[in-house]
């Protein structure tokens, strides 16, 4: 009988996960114990073994693709076995079994495009992205009205935006059939702002459609919507009235589209004749101008304006899909950032004596420590003593912790994964030293399993080995506190009322003002200090 395979909960956060490769292929035979897939999930790939015996029958997530948790990953069975009703009932195929493929699939009733209810050469309008965090806008002024014949280039309103007044361009010609919103009213972002097409042309329905949600823009609205937000990123730098220029004859008037394929391409707009409204220049002005084609003006009195520099440039960019780490990265912080009232504990510590105990402790065969090593450790014994920092919050209760469980920052190529060290107030520092070279290792290799990196008390994050003097960084909840730690500097310091040259590290304790208030922080941060300016207190 066959058996279908969901998406396994690889973790305890993973809500989705990649199929990063699979190893068996449709038809292959699959034994209990074999890897199907290498599953990547928010904090590691994870080889995923089948508990079943079979024949792999269908594959319904392929390689690079993203699914939830408990959604169709693969069906196991008998082979031949018919599991259409099976693959039907579990999600779409993504691959479906080679013996099936001559099955006819079920008839599908659809429903009719949202374009087909537009009538022909009519074109939906709709409130532009005029600035890249614009979520609504406001109509300020209408610069045609309904019935007024409208060409390609002309400005039919004025939008208030969140950063300016800024005008909108049509990108079509015809006549303005309808008006969604009048002067001072605001809507959001892809909402109906108006309707042009040919004259008399009926677009009351098509608008009692549009603004119940069931037709969207036609397609050549949305051409002109993938052109608009170049036109408003070019304006939005500047001010409202920049969308004209001023010259020794008067206002010069140049649509915004214009305008930038102008800079693009070089082109003296007071050399072009603008053919749109009023002798406004508009796009196809810049794209017919020729230097032959120049309009003779008349000389201008010398001035005393600077002159103009243009830089040619061509914008790029790369995009890079987000790997499950990087959002479930992203969303765990900002939901610990915007919910933990957090504040920050800033102290610099004497390291004259840590240097010279780590230099002792690294001259004994087979030792090796870091100064890292030495804050963990300081940090494991420090939280014995203030079990307030070592705490956690919950919505209904909080809890003190006994155990020390120190979570290490390691950052890998796609974000940040954190391991734990259980109980290191018992470890000591080659043991420290150890594991977390270890775990850093693994961690990079995306070996490290997940109940490696559950369970963390407190949180270490060191920066100091990239030269980072001082910085913050988010608790990592439900833990109640995070300690940041800076390079050792060499600075000039007061010993005795005299100046001399000092080493000293610079650590930043970021605190949940829910189960940490200020003092016992600073009391924590002391107990701290004593153990590593002094790092014989830790064996005594």
């Amino acid at each position: 009988m066959a058996e279908v395979i969901n998406m396994p909960r690889l973790s305890d956060t993973m809500e989705e996960g990649t199929v990063a490769s699979w190893l068996k292929n449709v038809g292959d035979k699959v034994s209990e114990g074999d890897i199907l897939a290498e599953i990547e999930t928010d904090k590691a790939t994870m080889e995923f073994e089948s508990f079943h015996e079979g024949t792999l029958l269908y594959i319904g997530v392929k390689e690079g693709e993203t699914t939830k948790v408990d959604e169709l990953l693969a069906i196991i069975g008998d082979e031949g076995e018919d599991i259409s009703g099976l693959i039907s009932g579990g999600g779409s195929a993504a691959t479906a079994p080679a013996e099936k493929a001559e099955t006819p699939a079920p008839a599908k009733t659809e429903a009719p495009s949202a374009s087909a209810a537009i009538p022909e050469g009519v074109t939906v309008v709709t409130m532009p992205r005029l600035s890249d965090t614009m979520e609504e806008g406001t109509v300020a002024s209408w610069l045609k009205k309904v019935g007024d014949v409208v060409e390609e280039g002309d400005i039919l309103a004025e939008i208030e935006t969140d950063k300016a007044t800024m005008e909108f361009e049509s990108f079509q010609s015809g006549t303005l059939l309808y008006v969604g919103l009048q002067e001072g009213e605001s809507a959001k972002v892809d909402s109906l702002l108006a309707i042009i097409g040919p004259a008399g042309t009926d677009v009351s329905g098509l608008a009692a459609n549009f603004s119940a949600g069931g037709t969207t823009a036609a397609p050549q609205a949305e051409a002109a919507k993938a052109e608009a937000p170049v036109v408003a990123a070019e304006v939005a730098k500047e001010a409202p009235q920049a969308v004209a220029t001023t010259t020794s004859n008067g206002r010069l008037f140049v649509s915004p589209l214009a305008k930038k394929m102008a800079e693009e391409k070089g082109v003296d707009l007071s050399q072009v004749k603008g053919s749109g409204e009023s002798g406004r220049i508009i796009k196809r002005d810049i794209e017919n101008f020729t230097p032959a084609a120049a309009v003779q003006k008349p000389a201008a009195a010398p001035t005393a304006a600077a002159p103009v520099v243009t830089v040619q440039g061509q914008e790029q960019f790369d995009e890079k899909p987000n790997s499950q780490m990087r959002k479930v990265i992203a969303k765990r912080l900002a939901e610990s950032k915007f919910s933990a009232p957090h504040y920050y504990l800033n102290v610099e510590f004497d390291m004259e004596n840590a240097i010279a105990f780590r230099k002792q402790v690294n001259d004994l065969p087979d030792t090796k420590i870091s100064f890292n090593d030495m804050v963990v450790k300081a940090c494991a014994m420090a939280l014995k003593q203030h079990p307030q920092v070592n705490s956690q919050w919950f919505a209904d209760k909080m809890r003190l912790n006994h155990h020390v469980h120190i979570g290490v920052a390691v950052a890998v190529e796609d974000g940040l994964v954190v391991p734990v060290l259980k109980f290191a107030n018992e470890l000591n520092l080659s043991q420290i030293g150890t594991a977390v070279k270890d775990y850093a290792g693994r961690a990079r290799n995306k070996k490290l399993t997940p109940q490696e990196m559950e369970g963390s008390t407190f949180t270490v994050s060191n920066l100091g080995m990239f030269g980072i003097e001082s910085f913050t960084s988010i608790i990592n909840q439900p833990n109640s506190a995070i300690l940041s730690v800076g390079a050792i500097v060499e600075k000039p310091v007061v010993k005795n009322g005299q100046i001399v040259v000092g080493h000293t590290m610079k650590l930043c304790l970021a605190c949940d003002h829910r189960t940490v208030d200020g003092a016992t922080g600073a009391q924590f941060l002391q107990t701290l200090k004593t153990y590593i300016e002094n790092p014989v207190a830790m064996f005594i």
